[in-house]
């Protein structure tokens, strides 16, 4: 087993940005944990996060074993209540917030600017982040938030290059944290319209852009069919691999070209090879996507990561990703393929 404060020590100085896992459940709380995180985020079974699928999160019970269990080892536990508290029931996210503090969490993640203000007000100590939801992508934005509500730590949207990355850096004095590893989204975060057109409901109120409720698999003579909310999205070819149906990311008939993604194709983001990069320009911390995923696929990514970090922290100067590493999350990538996503821009 990899401990977390095992994995942090090292005799280089250079200072390594905090790995941060995904847990979904208790057992990939528990694998994230194992193979060296530093930091885990969870959420709780309601509509307050961002990953609300059915038989996923945490009752109150498997938090407090949860947190018990990460603290034993040295890692950290942030709750994510980073959807909008909705006018017919804000005391949901306010007492969901309430809970996390109870329940001795290192940190909250949240979006919406009155949950901030709830929080400021009624718990001063507790550690605020901004949610990725949140969606600020220029300091300015980043310092309003820390100013106005006392936000310490921003998770960056998915839209921004290194060189924004690191001008942003540059002018606060607030932690950025930036996606490393899992699935990407067309939109920029906190303002995706695509599910609520199809299933009325929105992601940012409800916690997951398709909703089970609204997904239906079926067998055809053309192959297995998946429809949300009766909007057919895919049909996949005898022994293809299905992914789980979401509009963006549907392929369609458009114009005179015939089934293909026309919106976005499945592809996960992997910044192993800007680790160095990454390191330089003083990122807090690198998050790993996938709430949603098996903790199989927790264990996995976070393994990897946690080796590949300690490597570039022990010679930056040499560090290379290894063969082995990118095979890795290669196999749990969406589509078994990866890209460097917008901190990559050939063209600038």
């Amino acid at each position: 087993m990899v401990g977390c404060l095992t994995a942090m020590t090292s005799t280089n100085s250079t200072a390594a940005p905090e790995l941060v896992c995904p847990a979904g459940s208790l057992p990939a709380l528990r694998a994230a944990v194992d193979n060296g995180a530093n930091c885990v985020y969870l959420g709780l079974r309601d509509a307050t996060n961002a990953r609300n699928f059915a038989g996923l999160n945490f009752d109150e019970n498997a938090i407090a074993t949860g947190i018990r269990y990460a603290h034993e080892h040295g890692c950290k536990v942030f709750m994510a209540l980073n959807t909008y508290p909705q006018a017919a029931n804000p005391a949901m996210w306010r007492a969901g917030l309430d809970k996390a503090v109870d329940l001795g969490v290192d940190a909250v993640i949240l979006a919406d600017p009155g949950l901030m203000q709830y929080a400021a007000k009624t718990h001063p100590k507790l550690r605020l982040h901004l949610s990725v939801q949140g969606s600020a992508t220029n300091y300015d934005a980043i310092n309003f938030y820390r100013e106005q509500f006392g936000i310490v730590r921003a998770v960056l949207p998915r839209v921004l290059s290194l060189q924004q990355v690191e001008q942003l850096i540059e002018k606060t004095p607030v932690e950025c944290e930036v996606f490393g590893f899992g699935s990407l989204c067309v939109m920029v975060e906190g303002r995706c319209q695509l599910s609520s057109y199809v299933t009325g409901e929105s992601p940012n109120t409800h916690g997951v852009c398709s909703p089970a409720k609204a997904v239906r698999w079926q067998e055809t003579p053309t192959g297995l069919e998946s429809r949300l909310n009766g909007v057919l999205i895919d049909r996949y070819a005898h022994g293809e691999n299905a992914g789980y149906p979401t509009l963006c990311k549907g392929r369609f008939d458009v114009g005179q070209e015939q089934s293909y993604y026309a919106v976005e194709e499945p592809t996960s983001l992997n910044t192993l090879e800007l680790l160095p990069q990454l390191f330089k320009i003083g990122v807090k911390a690198i998050k790993i996507e996938g709430r949603q995923r098996s903790p199989a696929y927790v264990a996995q990514v976070t393994r990897v990561w946690r080796e590949a970090i300690d490597s570039c922290r022990a010679n930056a100067h040499r560090y290379a990703p290894k063969r082995a590493w990118m095979a890795s999350l290669d196999q749990v990538a969406e589509g078994q393929q990866h890209t460097l996503g917008a901190y990559h821009r050939p063209w600038k």
